[in-house]
């Protein structure tokens, strides 16, 4: 048996993680076990797909570091089906679990950087030597990494010593409580993960319903086929959200009280104006949202304009740094997709150089 289970890390909707022994190697992984392979596995496999190809990627690229890639694969059985398990290099926490931990919920300044550095990194590296598109770019989804062992070590020892409770189901199956992992005494750079909704660049055209909610780029909603800058716009949102505090699109319908395709629109128009008419002429879905002329007619009423200088309270006292950001923000999150710097253009940032 190659790996040794140490202890339960944690769990999702369709996953537990575990720490491991790697036997042959003698280092630790994380093991990430699926629930029934049968019910995911055209998810599953486009997933290792994608693995495949971050793999094929240029070992030289500076951000291949910067992306988790999978170690190994392999389905066990399970009483009923079988069960897909992904072996990944093991981390620390999220940058969501991060931000938890601050009351504020706000990165500070050089870690903001930093973290959207790795994340740029990432991208460039996805996007110029894998030809891919991440589609799922959000705070849980990009880790911390750990520089030393003592951490895992530490959870072995205290999983030998008191071993985390556990029940036992009707059905025979035991599950288990997951123990944290204690705070590394070093911090390696943040790693971008997941890429169960991972898509192949290098197609013809992309419609497909992708991203979380509240990070959809604009083309994403109006079915206009979209390409890598979305990863741009998801980017862009997620990076104001982790300096910012909030969100800056949350997509709430008035009416409906909850998240609504109109409702996002208006506020990006709220944002940054109405659309361009050549981007409207494009989209499958436009005239659901607007009229012939480009008026928005979706049946709720437009909110007065809040640019984004007016949004920004993170940098109020800095101006010169205030409007640097600004400027990074306005890179990334534009109507046009073509207008979008890409990931590599974004690495050499003003601000981000200046703080990372």
């Amino acid at each position: 048996m190659r790996y040794q289970v140490v202890g339960k890390l944690g769990y999702g909707a369709t996953s537990t993680v575990w720490l491991a022994r790697d036997m042959n190697r003698c280092n630790y992984v994380t093991l990430k076990i699926f629930i029934t392979s049968t019910s995911m596995s055209q998810q599953l496999d486009g997933e290792l797909n994608m693995y495949k190809r971050l793999e094929r990627g240029s070992k030289s690229h500076p951000g291949r570091k910067a992306v988790r890639m999978l170690l190994d694969s392999f389905d066990v059985n399970g009483p009923t089906d079988k069960h897909r398990c992904l072996v990944h290099p093991p981390l620390w926490e999220s940058v969501l679990t991060f931000l938890r931990r601050n009351p504020i919920h706000r990165l500070p300044i050089p870690v903001m950087a930093t973290v959207l550095k790795y994340l740029l990194l990432a991208l460039d590296y996805l996007h110029s030597e894998c030809k891919i598109i991440h589609g799922d770019i959000k705070s849980d989804n990009i880790m911390l990494g750990i520089a030393d062992d003592s951490v895992f070590t530490h959870f072995e020892e205290s999983e030998l010593q008191t071993p985390c409770p556990r029940k036992e189901l009707d059905d025979g199956r035991i599950i288990y409580e997951s123990r944290q992992l204690t705070m590394p005494k070093n911090f390696a750079p943040p790693v971008l993960c997941d890429f169960g909704s991972a898509m192949p660049g290098d197609v013809d055209e992309h419609l497909e319903d992708i991203q979380p909610n509240f990070y959809r780029a604009p083309e994403v909603i109006l079915e206009i086929p979209w390409s890598y800058s979305v990863d741009i716009w998801n980017a862009g949102c997620v990076a104001w959200d982790m300096f910012e505090g909030e969100f800056l699109f949350t997509g709430h319908d008035p009416e409906l009280q909850t998240y609504r395709s109109r409702a996002h629109l208006a506020e990006m128009i709220g944002l940054l104006g109405p659309p361009p008419p050549n981007l409207l002429a494009q989209g499958r879905l436009t005239s659901k949202f607007f009229s012939e002329e480009g008026e928005f007619c979706a049946g709720i009423p437009l909110q007065d304009p809040v640019p984004l200088e007016e949004r920004e309270t993170a940098l109020k006292e800095q101006q010169e740094d205030r409007e640097k950001f600004l400027c990074l923000m306005r890179k990334m999150v534009q109507w046009e997709p073509g207008k979008r710097s890409s990931a590599k253009e974004l690495m050499q940032d003003e601000w981000i150089r200046a703080h990372s």
